[in-house]
């Protein structure tokens, strides 16, 4: 392992996305911490420590497990990416209903419209975000230090123009750096709650309120489960595909054999992202606007993360949105379609039939990886039931932030091998290299 970090470090278009990637990062942390104006920082700090020794899985908890931490500071970028991720939600689905916008997404240069939709598109949902922040705000007693009129709107701009900055900051590490850069933002929030959780469970022991036993028992469970997530990320099906011999231009193409790799979770960590998001917008805003509204109240209370109905609706939406992103980025139709037009076959496949049997693989693998998925992001509440698990415990050490941490390290130490072998390196798995300097 010493080895391939100096390895790393020696490849220099390598070691400059990495600290590109470092660098942002730490920019993004910083506007994490820094209050929108109007804000009393000792009343905030106050009222969410008042709020945090309730044992359950409130908004502010579930917010903050996304912009990690940023959304009890009232910091610049306390929305974090959700706004970003929902528009796109948003977008996908309606490109099924609407042809014009699906035939966008279909054409190359179309590719860019859509994405200055999606920015427009986010700049909307954050506006109406943050006016609610504004009125959360006024239920928080003391903590405006200037008029409402003016806190509305300053906060209103800054936390819209924070949450746009951090959206360029993911891009500009997904240019530049490692890894996709959404992710890793998300990713760096729940590694930054990671010592807030370890002193709360210690906490918990000390108070006596958790038994040592129970936790030694948890933390083995965890540790499976952590094994568990590893091995269905990297779990592939291969399909295999002969191509017979063909000419192009002056030269002739012997026949071969391959294979199309299909992961056992082909979508990853999206749909986890993706229910989260959706679920996370409706509930803020009925939550915060519940007092002056009785069914958004009665709505809220329904919607509770904790509520059996919530835990449906999100295993559901994981569900549908793993087989909605499979059939996006996976479309048995274009996959057939480039076989035939290659000159392959799939042994003991007729031409005819192999959309249907691409789709009936896909079906196949995606249901049992969808419904693993759902398993593991329920298992922050399942744990605080069973267990008496401190909220910000139950939220870090399983479930959706098991998945993104482990589905995010994944990728990145994917790419980071795909760039070590482009320079004769062998990354992370034997740690060997050739003898050849790349300066």
């Amino acid at each position: 392992m010493a080895n391939t970090l100096v390895e790393m470090y020696r490849i220099k278009s390598l070691r400059k996305k990495i600290f590109i990637t470092l660098g942002l990062l730490v920019v993004s942390r910083i506007g994490a911490v820094i209050p929108i104006p109007g804000i009393d920082p000792q009343v905030l700090k106050l009222f969410f420590l008042a709020q945090s020794s309730s044992s359950t899985i409130g908004l502010t908890e579930y917010l903050n497990f996304f912009s990690g931490g940023a959304f009890s500071n009232f910091s610049l970028f306390m929305l974090g990416v959700m706004p970003y991720i929902s528009t796109q939600i948003i977008l996908q689905l309606l490109m099924l209903v609407i042809p014009s916008l699906k035939k966008l997404a279909s054409d190359p240069s179309g590719h860019k419209k859509l994405q200055q939709y999606t920015r427009y598109g986010t700049v909307v949902v954050c506006l109406l975000q943050s006016y609610v922040v504004t009125i959360y705000a006024q239920s928080i007693p003391g903590v405006l230090t200037m008029g409402l009129g003016s806190f509305t709107l300053i906060a209103m701009l800054t936390v819209t123009t924070g949450s746009m900055l951090l959206i360029w900051i993911g891009n500009k590490i997904t240019q530049w750096g490692i890894g996709n850069g959404i992710s890793l933002l998300i990713f760096a929030g729940i590694v930054a709650r990671f010592p807030t959780a370890v002193n709360a469970l210690f906490e918990a022991i000390k108070g006596g309120v958790l038994n040592p036993i129970v936790v030694l028992i948890v933390a083995v469970m965890f540790l499976i489960v952590v094994a568990l997530v590893v091995y269905e990320e990297q779990g592939i099906r291969k399909i295999p595909v002969n191509y017979a011999k063909r000419v192009v231009g002056r030269k002739m193409y012997g026949a071969q054999s391959t294979y199309i790799p299909i992961k056992v979770n082909p979508s990853g960590v999206i749909p986890v992202i993706f229910a989260s998001a959706l679920l996370s917008f409706p509930l803020q805003i009925a939550t915060t606007l519940g007092p002056e509204v009785r069914w958004l109240a009665a709505f809220a209370n329904w919607l509770n993360p904790q509520g059996t109905p919530y835990l449906i609706i999100y295993a559901l939406l994981i569900v549908a949105f793993a087989f909605f992103y499979t059939q996006v980025s996976m479309n048995p139709v274009e996959m057939a379609k480039q076989i035939r037009e290659n000159g392959g076959s799939v042994p003991g496949v007729r031409a005819e039939k192999l959309e249907e049997y691409l789709t009936k693989v896909l079906n196949r693998i995606v249901l049992p990886g969808s419904l693993f998925l759902a398993f593991i992001a329920l298992i922050p509440t399942l744990v605080q039931k069973f267990f008496n698990f401190p909220s910000t415990v139950a939220m870090l050490f399983g479930g959706t932030s098991l998945l993104i941490l482990v589905g995010v390290e994944l990728d990145t130490i994917r790419q980071i091998e795909g760039i070590m072998k482009m320079h004769h390196y062998d990354g992370f798995k034997i740690g060997q290299k050739k003898k050849t300097k790349h300066f």
